[in-house]
């Protein structure tokens, strides 16, 4: 694990796991093999294996610690959880809740979750399993969810997402047990945590996608969730992720985001980066590009 100060605000990232998990062209489809060869130095090994052309996925969590409150930002996949369509997180254990607690966390000490979107692997260590059934690992945790994605991703909605078949199962398990024990806080176009802290809609990855926005003392950030899967997209803002619901509004996403980076000088935080995690982006004619890595400095786990 590893630790930044912003201002009056620190963020822990905590891994929950990392592998390879499709082709690299299948998870960006614009990345081809001459792309990927010109950009090895950018990629290996953190993000793309070139011996198998896989795409490499960090899954993890972010701890933030703002105005004497404890937030949690995206829950990974979670353990003993059935994704039939998902073979690298069904069944996984990787012991999510012990891993928080390395990081300094322990469940009963959070007091708001927020899911940058409804995908597997950003919701699934929102419960735990007590016996037969699913309840909310932080028990006294307010979990903060997009309305529109919650009402996009409810069983028996009347618009077939492209992720349907990697999401089955997520929605029961993961939300309706959060939606039942009264613990969601639901919210629309944007919701301010406190003076720090702001999540915002960036939607197209799914409708109700969002970004966390951390301003303060003069420093900002941004945790973008999965506006951006690979490096490749912050100079090819363009390409988009395989499981983008509407690839046009996610591209037009992240460049206001990009833009609102370059500009502030504010650091961009995915949530699936390995390595260095985040990075300052500067502009290059009519491109974005990443100006430096920084400050995440812990090496990846082992694969």
């Amino acid at each position: 694990m590893d630790t930044i100060e912003l201002g009056d605000v620190s963020i822990t990232r905590v891994f929950d796991w990392q592998g390879p998990v499709a082709p690299m062209d299948v998870m960006v489809p614009n990345s081809t093999p001459q792309l990927l060869e010109d950009n090895r130095r950018l990629l290996a090994p953190d993000f793309w294996e070139p011996e198998t052309s896989s795409y490499i996925v960090a899954v993890q969590s972010w701890v933030i610690r703002s105005q004497g409150r404890v937030i949690v930002v995206d829950t990974g996949a979670g353990d003993g959880k059935p994704r039939p369509n998902m073979p690298p997180f069904n069944e996984l254990s990787t012991g999510y809740p012990a891993t928080l607690e390395a990081a300094g966390v322990a469940p009963d000490e959070v007091d708001l979750v927020v899911n940058t979107h409804l995908h597997v692997d950003h919701v699934g260590g929102n419960t735990v399993r007590v016996g037969e059934a699913w309840v909310p690992l932080f028990p006294r945790a307010k979990y903060l969810l997009s309305r529109i994605d919650v009402e996009f991703w409810r069983p028996g909605a009347p618009v077939q997402p492209v992720g349907a078949g990697v999401n089955v199962n997520v929605f029961e398990d993961s939300v309706q047990p959060v939606l039942d024990a009264d613990q969601a806080l639901l919210w629309d176009d944007s919701y301010q945590i406190d003076s720090a802290l702001r999540i915002e809609l960036a939607p197209g990855h799914t409708p109700g996608h969002a970004i966390v926005k951390l301003e303060s003392a003069g420093e900002s950030a941004a945790l973008v969730g999965d506006l951006l899967h690979s490096p490749l997209q912050v100079e090819h803002s363009d390409f988009h992720s395989c499981f983008c619901e509407d690839p046009q509004e996610a591209k037009q996403s992240r460049e206001r985001l990009l833009g609102w980076a370059a500009d502030t000088g504010a650091l961009v935080v995915p949530a699936h980066f390995s390595g260095h995690g985040a990075f300052k982006v500067t502009r290059i004619g009519g491109r974005f590009a990443i100006a430096g890595w920084a400050p995440f400095d812990r090496q990846s786990p082992a694969q």
